[in-house]
């Protein structure tokens, strides 16, 4: 027996894409050398991990706000003036 780990076998998914959407694809693939399964596979991990990012960092703000945990005014006001347009 070998230390290797062995990985979950991938469960099989259905995607339905436009065909607009389905030849971009298909370019892309084209493009990068890469099949159609490893690009769709890509981008759902990347849309699971930034919307699981966005979430935690969304959950983080509501609970420093159920905490009264806000900046003070001077802090805005510095913010603000930082990214104010220049006259």
């Amino acid at each position: 027996m070998n230390n290797k780990t062995k990985l979950p076998m991938p469960a099989p998914f259905t995607v339905r894409l436009d065909e607009a959407t389905l030849t971009a694809l298909d370019q892309l693939a084209e493009k990068t050398e890469r099949s159609r399964n490893w690009l769709v596979t890509r981008a759902v991990e990347d849309f699971v991990a930034l919307n699981a990012w966005q979430i935690g960092k969304i959950e983080a703000g509501l609970a420093a706000a159920d905490r009264g945990d806000f900046a003070s005014d001077q802090e805005v006001a510095r913010v603000r003036e930082k990214f104010a347009p220049k006259r």
